[in-house]
């Protein structure tokens, strides 16, 4: 075990000393996938690949975190299954989000919840959080600012979720208790992150979630 978690380390390591590398890869596996999305013969097969995005851009930003103790895995799994129960009882029920349907993009369901919703979630908290640890703001104001971040993306994130199969809300606009519900639940996620100091300094997580919001503004530029 103890050489499995050096070779991981070294691994984090060799990442970390190739940055500009590693954030150029990043660059061209997004134009990549805008490519592909934007083209309807190939746009199916990209949206397939929605999931696996997502986890590999989740083990990049996990490459580049400081340490991963005890008490940051157990805040890491709250995130994860707080966000996955809420998302499960909103989509069920429709009385959190509003009404609203998943799609085939986010990959396998449980009871009609995308399992990967919940690292969605996390990942964004994360570099969201993150971008805010790169101001001099005071604490309060850093858990604010990465809420109004998060809801920000989640507006973007809206208008383009339905073209790629992600999710659909029954009304024709999204509901405005969706960005509510966003927005709260960003803000109690960053409030556990920093009462509990979490550390989410993190060198590649702002750059992540830049090319991500950008991404998503080209598409809806693109699709909509």
């Amino acid at each position: 075990m103890e050489e499995q978690m050096i070779n991981i380390r070294n691994i984090a390591q060799s990442f970390r000393s190739n940055f500009s590398y590693l954030v150029s890869i990043i660059i061209i596996f997004y134009l990549v996938g805008f490519s592909g999305l934007t083209m309807p013969s190939t746009r199916p097969f990209f949206i397939h690949l929605t999931p696996f995005a997502l986890l590999l851009s989740s083990l990049v930003v996990g490459l580049f975190h400081s340490k991963f103790s005890a008490k940051t895995i157990l805040v890491f799994i709250f995130i994860y299954a707080a966000s996955f129960m809420v998302e499960l009882i909103g989509v069920n029920t429709g009385s959190i989000f509003g009404h609203y349907t998943y799609g085939h993009g986010l990959g396998i369901k449980l009871f009609n919840t995308p399992l990967i919703i919940g690292l969605n979630w996390l990942l964004l908290v994360y570099v969201s959080n993150s971008v805010m640890e790169r101001t001099n703001w005071n604490p309060l104001f850093k858990v604010f600012g990465a809420s109004f971040l998060l809801l920000t993306y989640d507006v973007l994130l809206e208008q383009v979720a339905p073209n790629l199969s992600m999710w659909t809300f029954s009304e024709s606009a999204v509901p405005v208790q969706n960005y509510v519900a966003w927005f709260l639940l960003a803000l109690l996620f960053s409030l556990v992150i920093k009462l509990l100091k979490i550390n989410t300094k993190n060198r590649i997580a702002p750059v992540v979630f830049g090319i991500q919001a950008l991404f998503f503004a080209a598409l809806l530029l693109t699709l909509n």
